[in-house]
């Protein structure tokens, strides 16, 4: 099954028990895969589902549903204040393959980037391309760009505080380093339901003192990435290698 090719299809595609595939996929199957009519290969819906799949003509046909276990025991949300330039677009694939379930792009005091609707467009692209690569079972939602405050009530909005942690990356200050904030990977899980961790990272310059105070204020505790100061790029990438190292099993 490893050395399939896999492409990422929309839910509804799947009707009675044969895949309708889209112009791009056909071309992308036919024309660059170069698959041909009776090869298989794995069709995924980014929401846990996958299967093994004969191609035949405009459409393929189902022969078996597959068990995938490549995802984490922890549902990770990841804040991140966008960095200049197209630098989100690797955040977006590197936390894609660690492991991230949900990016909540947010526009904080210190952020230069004003991105186009047609970015939104791009990252979840990126997001899905990136779970295929890396087999993953489920495919990260992104979220809209907001800014940072109105990012915090909608996150913690949706959490279980009984079942969460909610971390702030800060650099110039003396707070714990967050592999010593972590709950042991024993506890990651609780029969409440999966646990979320809830990890925000700053833009080029740091967050201001009013942000950590207001993240501090939504639950949140403010930790350190290590001594040195990280690009607004590199961070999230060492934040979520962290939490995957604490609780991949």
């Amino acid at each position: 099954m490893s050395q399939l090719q896999r492409i990422a299809i929309a839910p509804s595609q799947f009707q009675q028990g044969q895949i309708l595939l889209t112009k791009e996929q056909q071309h992308y199957l036919g024309r660059v895969l170069r698959l041909r009519e009776g090869d298989r290969f794995i069709a995924m819906d980014g929401k846990g589902k996958w299967w093994l799949a004969q191609l035949a003509g405009e459409q393929a046909q189902v022969l078996e549903s597959l068990l995938v276990e490549t995802e984490l025991p922890v549902s990770i949300t990841l804040m991140v204040a966008l960095p200049k330039g197209n630098g989100f677009d690797e955040v977006v694939r590197c936390c894609t393959e660690l492991g991230v379930t949900c990016i909540a792009p947010v526009l904080s005091d210190r952020t230069l980037l004003d991105p186009s609707p047609q970015k939104l467009e791009r990252w979840r692209r990126i997001a899905a391309e990136a779970a295929e690569q890396s087999e993953r079972s489920f495919v990260p939602t992104i979220l809209e760009p907001v800014a940072f405050n109105t990012g915090l009530s909608l996150v913690i909005g949706h959490l279980s505080f009984a079942n969460s942690q909610q971390y702030i990356c800060e650099a110039r200050a003396e707070f714990p380093h967050l592999k010593h904030c972590l709950q042991h990977k024993g506890q990651m899980t609780s029969d409440k339901g999966q646990e979320t961790i809830v990890i925000a990272t700053g833009p080029e310059g740091g967050w201001t003192t009013q942000e950590i105070e207001n993240a501090i204020a939504s639950g949140f505790q403010p930790v350190s990435l290590g001594r040195r100061i990280l690009r607004a790029v590199t961070a999230p990438v060492v934040a979520l290698s962290l939490i995957t190292a604490s609780c991949e099993v």
